[in-house]
């Protein structure tokens, strides 16, 4: 079958993949790594998204320098954070990262003008504060010349394929994860985004994963000197993609894409929007084939990718595997954080934060590396059993196990020990879930797989899945009956 190319970029890295179906099994070759880094820039955050746009052309002059015809391009990355383009076609300001703190307070000075209740019923989608609602907002109150000189709004995946393509389409998994758009009329809320003032020329078409998205325009080709290639709209929230490739054979199964982010639900037909779920702060997001994805973000390996470049500036140069070591020679359930707490979520001193996290809930903090890295591996696998239980009560359903996707399960520590957490077993695999997904959702739209079952068929025969059973069942349950009571999570 043709090559077809995933760009699929995550909060801390990119990759470029090459994907193609040789005796009905996938194979991936990665072509081009790069890192996403964010820039600081005086007190603002910002996504260098020239330079991402750099590394997919560069990605593009491989295949050609390897002699690789591409078929088709699709794109996917992290949602909620986008770019204005202007009168002039040209992007306006660089986009900000969701981390910046210009979002503080933004949550509850939006809700005095109008209620959370309201806003969770017109779009399922849960409360963070660096929500693309609450950017916008943010940027109403600052008077950003971005609000007035703004023709078109683009997520970062709808903005580089306008960058490739010269053609503007937003996409319906990234678009849900806006709060702006209504899942039952399908489409963006008009009336909510009058309510708050933002043009509803802002936001454009929504396409569906699978839908044709344009071709390399020619001033790409000239400059690459490639031929025009077909860019598809795959599920672009790259959790979206990861979803698609989990490979699940019942239809009825929970996942837990696990990276900077983790994020843990399951797929259901129609979007669950009731008290419950708001008050859980779930949220449904738009997947493939006019699914969603009932789910709940969990701040992830974050932390202990914060907490390695604290210790790599104080001189302590970690490999990940050498971290899993420490955490493992450290002793077991000396304290517990919840890695969702606010303290958490802005870039820092991660160890400093634990320590403090500990004192404020009577804790003993914990001293060395290892301990700390023990901490936050056992509070993000009791955190998991906490959102798949509640996973399981909003979704009327009983889930035999849990399939974990994504780079973090390279982490065979955290996979064992979420495994212990939730008492059923955990089946890992495959570790690039967002590109796999992105390959299929082109797979689809060509025709090669009838539909997004056919697909996950195949990569459950392509890749590897490795099965963690339950252990230390009495241990880990009284510990999880110690991390509720310590962090007050309830439901």
């Amino acid at each position: 079958m043709g090559n077809i190319i995933a760009f699929d970029l995550g909060a801390s890295s990119g990759r470029a993949m090459l994907g193609r179906l040789v005796d009905g099994k996938i194979e991936i070759t990665e072509l081009h790594r790069f890192s996403n880094d964010p820039v600081q820039v005086g007190n603002r955050l910002h996504w260098d998204i020239l330079r991402l746009y750099h590394e997919i052309k560069q990605g593009l002059l491989i295949t050609k320098n390897k002699g690789i015809e591409v078929a088709s391009i699709g794109i996917d990355s992290w949602a909620v954070d986008f770019g204005f383009i202007g009168p002039n076609g040209e992007l306006i300001g660089n986009p900000y990262h969701y981390r910046d703190r210009h979002t503080e307070d933004m949550m509850e000075k939006l809700f005095a003008e109008l209620p959370a209740g309201e806003i969770f019923a017109r779009t399922g989608i849960q409360f963070l504060q660096f929500n693309t609602i609450f950017q916008l907002y943010a940027l109403k109150q600052a008077n950003s010349p971005w609000l007035q000189e703004g023709n078109r709004l683009l997520m970062i995946p709808d903005l580089l394929r306008y960058f490739l393509t010269g053609q503007m389409h937003n996409e319906f998994s990234n678009a849900t994860t806006t709060q702006l758009f209504n899942p039952v009329e399908g489409n963006w809320d008009r009336e909510l985004l009058h309510k708050l003032g933002f043009p509803e020329s802002w936001f454009g078409e929504v396409l569906q994963p699978g839908s044709p998205a344009g071709v390399l325009q020619e001033s790409v080709c000239e400059e690459l000197g490639i031929p025009s290639i077909p860019v598809y709209a795959v599920a672009e929230h790259d959790t979206g993609s990861a979803v698609a490739a989990v490979p699940a054979l019942d239809r009825s199964f929970a996942y837990l894409s696990c990276g900077t982010w983790s994020l843990m639900g399951t797929e259901v037909q129609e979007p669950v929007i009731n008290d419950m779920a708001q008050k859980l702060n779930f949220t449904n997001e738009g997947g493939v084939e006019g699914t969603y994805r009932l789910l709940k973000n969990i701040m992830g390996l974050w932390i202990l990718q914060e907490s390695r470049r604290v210790w790599e500036k104080a001189g302590k140069s970690y490999s990940f595997p050498e971290l899993v070591k420490l955490a493992e020679a450290a002793k077991p359930f000396g304290a517990f954080i919840d890695p969702d707490h606010p303290m958490f979520l802005a870039p820092g001193d991660m160890p400093a934060r634990i320590a403090q996290y500990c004192q404020e809930t009577g804790q003993q903090a914990p001293e060395s590396d290892g301990e700390i890295v023990r901490c936050i591996l056992e509070s993000l696998a009791l955190k998991y059993r906490f959102v798949l239980e509640m996973t399981e009560r909003l979704s009327n359903q009983q889930f035999n196990g849990l399939h974990m996707v994504g780079g973090g399960i390279n982490n065979t520590l955290l996979c064992q020990w979420s495994a212990n957490a939730i008492g059923k077993p955990v089946w890992a695999g495959p570790s690039e879930g967002s590109a796999i997904g992105n390959m299929a959702v082109q797979w689809i739209a060509q025709g090669v797989f009838s539909d997004i079952w056919e697909a996950r068929r195949v990569i459950r025969d392509s890749f590897p899945v490795i099965e963690y059973r339950p252990e230390a069942q009495e241990q880990w349950s009284q510990a999880y009956d110690r991390f509720v009571k310590l962090t007050g999570i309830s439901e």
